[in-house]
């Protein structure tokens, strides 16, 4: 294993991560997660997150008795109401939303399907679609698809890498033949944080709906979907609710569209009485109706333990401890990567960048091969840019002043 080291750092940097660990009220919390002596530092919790020690006694503990002692019977006892139960968690500890309007189930790519799709019919007398050429790919891949099923246009916005969509660039597309705007809250490139309050704000002038994917904000950023009238949300649950890889996502629908929206994948669990075997489909009251196929109960433990830490910690605590984090990154990348090259790819102002900074520098991919070789493990994003994923509840100060460290070295060793 490589040895732990921060001389690539000055001095001052080495004493500051070893300060802000001193005073962080949050640090007990790591030797709560699995932390393998293989790995140095991990900075891909916006990826993946690490898995909590509990866990894994919950899993076992879960393989002998719901599921190996009570068989069959753990539907009836507790497993049917399992999507609803962990979607008012998620609803309560990260996306201030209240009770009945969050379901568990699907990957984040169907849930999104589902409600781009229910959201464009339920406007049937609108014919566009605004989103913007900077989100995932999987946003851009559906909603094109759903575009050409209904016979709709997207009009895309062509934002800033660096900045994200504004706005005013939304409000310039908006107009009555709006039906839906589909746009992420924190960008998975630059990390730049959207205006959710305003955009939805506008969007709902316009009497369009606005469906907002927090895949990498939800459970490191606050959200306030009620707060701020938010119609539709999506998020995964591998990310920094640390559910595991193919961890179930989950979606949000507003209490007051639950009787006009027909979901458009419908399935038996999603029937008012599935165990009826009836003929036809009849959709089950409130968020339930958004479920289609049988829901991951496995796949719901990881997220709860995750939630639960969550609510133990605090989330304004957490949000606080992530700006700490990227502000520390951004220091050392500004004073001691950009004399090699390097380039922060992520807003300057802490409050509009999620919890993940992004360097760009043209030996990145060889970089991120090499630091993965050393036992740290950050991602890397084509064409140049290394992400800095930092999930606080699990990320040292040290930690990151050892990868950065470590990258000082290998940039470096380049240019002698």
């Amino acid at each position: 294993m490589p040895e732990r080291v921060v001389d690539g750092l000055p001095r001052a940097f080495a004493e500051l991560a070893a300060e802000l660990d001193e005073r962080d009220p949050l640090a007990g919390h790591r030797a709560e997660f699995v932390l393998p002596d293989g790995v140095v530092a991990y900075l891909d919790g916006n990826s993946l997150g690490r898995p909590l020690t509990v866990t894994r006694d919950r899993l076992t503990a879960f393989v002998d008795g719901e599921w190996g002692e009570r068989l069959i019977r753990a539907w009836d006892e507790r497993w049917m109401d399992r999507p609803t139960v962990v979607g008012d968690l998620i609803g309560r500890a990260v996306l201030g939303a209240a009770p009945g309007q969050t379901v568990v189930g699907d990957s984040t790519t169907v849930l999104l399907y589902k409600l781009v799709r229910a959201a464009v019919d339920a406007r049937p007398g609108r014919s566009e679609i605004i989103a913007d050429t900077e989100n995932f790919p999987t946003d851009r891949f559906v909603l094109a698809r759903v575009a050409a099923e209904t016979g709709r246009t997207v009009r895309w916005i062509e934002p800033d890498p660096g900045t994200g969509v504004q706005p005013a660039e939304v409000a310039e597309l908006l107009s009555d033949r709006t039906a839906l705007v589909l746009l992420s809250h924190v960008a998975y490139k630059s990390a730049y944080i959207a205006d959710l309050p305003a955009i939805t704000a506008a969007a709902r002038d316009a009497g369009a709906l606005v469906l907002w994917d927090l895949s990498h904000s939800a459970g490191v950023v606050e959200v306030g979907l009620d707060a701020a009238g938010v119609d539709l949300a999506v998020g995964c649950g591998y990310k920094f609710l640390n559910g595991g890889p193919g961890a179930p996502a989950f979606g949000y629908v507003a209490e007051r569209l639950h009787a006009e929206f027909v979901q458009p994948i419908t399935g038996w669990m999603g029937s008012a009485d599935p165990f009826a075997m009836g003929p036809d489909y009849v959709p089950a009251r409130g968020i339930r109706r958004f479920l289609s196929g049988t829901p991951p109960i496995l796949g719901m433990i990881p997220v709860e333990d995750m939630l639960a830490l969550i609510e133990r910690a605090g989330l304004p605590a957490i949000r606080e401890k992530s700006v700490l984090l990227t502000e520390y990154a951004v220091a050392v990348a500004d004073e001691v990567l950009a004399p090699l090259g390097v380039v922060v790819a992520s807003p300057r102002e802490p409050r509009r960048r999620g919890a993940h900074v992004t360097l760009e520098h043209e030996a990145m991919r060889s970089a991120v091969e090499e630091l993965w070789r050393r036992g740290i493990i950050p991602d890397f994003r084509p064409a140049r840019g290394l992400r800095i994923g930092l999930s606080p509840l699990s990320t040292s100060f040290a930690e990151l002043a050892t990868a950065l460290a470590h990258l000082r070295q290998i940039l470096a060793a380049r240019v002698r």
